[in-house]
């Protein structure tokens, strides 16, 4: 399960562990090359098939090794790296620096100038296939489109969650009543929901849809509008980046031409058919086994995962509006507020 800060803040800058003196710098690992090489031709080709205007999204990367750390595509790089040269693999400029971030790291924040920086450690430290690393990397590029928005950080502040913190640790700590016996029993009785409509065939969708809007609106009457706001912003961040993993696989497996022959040789390399295919049913079983009390928030991933991909069985347009309401999700199900 996916426990990544991804988003906006929590300044990591000031968690970072010392510097590791005395490196080499050599190039960027191979393996992990390759697989950077993958995502970004899949975010060059899919881009705008998966959501309109992502494939022109800076794609910046801090690819964070046991002693070094290697930018990738950045437009304005701090001091502190050292310019490796071209990559002709990865079309982007290198540059490095001694390590400062832990290499298990999955996160995008402004780690590097203040941009929306991708910072992830490799397949093997992050406990990732291949595919599943790829699929991973454009979540986490999505979470740059999302960033990149304008007024995104000023929409946020104005939710009025921090309550002070200018860390972003709120968005990980907000108090949520996750244990909240009739909260937990509204939450799950949504997920219940969201299953049948995903399961439902086209012609029950309508009906299912129903059944989903007044599951949504029984847990809304018993959340706080602050813990409502909390909710429905971790739909929309973290559910739809969640959704992206499934779209990209789905759109690579129907015609984005076949991986390099380097990827598809890694030896962990999934088809992504296939990894398409467990994406859903990975996310009909979380939502069968959603139990808020123990993951907290990691609970609104599969539920906002689900509510994206239902809009977009049952809702032509729901990406626009997604843009023009920012922070709201489960709102776009019923189109009222």
């Amino acid at each position: 399960m996916r426990r990544s800060v991804c988003g906006l803040v929590l300044w990591l800058l000031g968690n970072a562990t010392a510097p590791t003196t005395g490196y080499a710098q050599a190039g960027v690992p191979r393996r992990d090359r390759v697989r950077l090489a993958e995502a970004m031709r899949l975010a060059d080709k899919l881009g705008d098939d998966v959501w309109p205007g992502w494939r022109h999204t800076p794609f910046p990367v801090l690819l964070v090794t046991d002693s070094v750390e290697f930018l990738i595509g950045h437009s304005e790089p701090s001091a502190d790296f050292a310019r490796l040269g071209y990559d002709g693999l990865l079309a982007r400029e290198v540059r490095t620096r001694p390590r400062q971030f832990p290499p298990t790291l999955l996160a995008t924040f402004p780690a590097v100038s203040g941009k929306p920086t991708i910072v992830i450690g490799s397949a093997e430290r992050t406990g990732k296939s291949s595919t599943a690393w790829v699929l991973t990397l454009l979540h986490e590029h999505f979470h740059q489109w999302q960033s990149n928005r304008p007024g995104y950080y000023a929409g946020v502040a104005g939710l009025d969650l921090a309550h002070g913190d200018t860390t972003g640790q709120w968005m990980l700590d907000y108090a949520f009543p996750y244990d909240s016996a009739p909260v937990e029993q509204a939450v799950r009785g949504l997920a219940a929901a969201l299953g049948e409509a995903l399961d439902a065939s086209p012609g029950a969708k309508s009906g299912t849809l129903k059944k989903v809007v007044s599951a949504r609106d029984r847990l809304r009457g018993l959340l706080t509008a602050a813990d409502y706001r909390y909710f429905e912003f971790q739909l929309w961040q973290e559910g739809v980046a969640r959704f992206i993993e499934y779209a990209a696989a789905q759109a690579a497996a129907a015609g984005s031409g076949k991986p390099s022959a380097a990827f598809r040789g890694l030896g962990d390399y999934e088809p992504y058919g296939a990894a398409a295919a467990e994406a859903r049913r990975g996310l009909r079983r979380e939502l069968e086994h959603l139990v808020l009390g123990r993951q907290r928030r990691i609970a609104f991933y599969p539920i906002g995962a689900a509510t994206a991909l239902l809009l977009e069985e049952t809702r032509p347009g729901w990406k626009r509006a997604y843009g023009e309401r920012p922070f709201e999700l489960a709102a776009l199900l019923s189109g009222s507020r």
